[in-house]
């Protein structure tokens, strides 16, 4: 699985890309067919202290996940994201295995 990470109005440190593409790349335990995953960092422009917007987007055959956090810092719209995007995947792949099924 490839990851495409973008840093929005901002220069994003090695680390933190790094950080993100593990984590990332982490969900293709939840989910053995994710072809490829975008995420964008973005610093909003606004005097909120959850100002950093993490999305991520995951294309699997025949849909995609899209997940959008805001946070005080990128590591925790991270986490947040990913772990939503496990739930979702494993649904998904239950949706799957129930329509191979039926």
């Amino acid at each position: 699985m490839k990851v495409f990470t973008q840093s929005v109005n901002f220069n994003a440190d090695k680390k933190l890309i790094i950080y993100a593409d593990e984590k990332v790349l982490g969900l293709v335990k939840y989910h053995d067919k994710i072809v490829d995953a975008e995420v964008f960092l973005k610093v909003l422009n606004i005097s909120d202290k959850e100002n950093k917007l993490t999305e991520i987007k995951i294309n699997i055959p025949g849909s995609e996940l899209i997940v959008k956090r805001e946070a005080r810092t990128f590591e925790e719209g991270i986490n947040s994201a990913v772990d939503n995007l496990k739930r979702q995947l494993k649904r998904s792949k239950e949706r799957h295995r129930d329509s191979i099924i039926s």
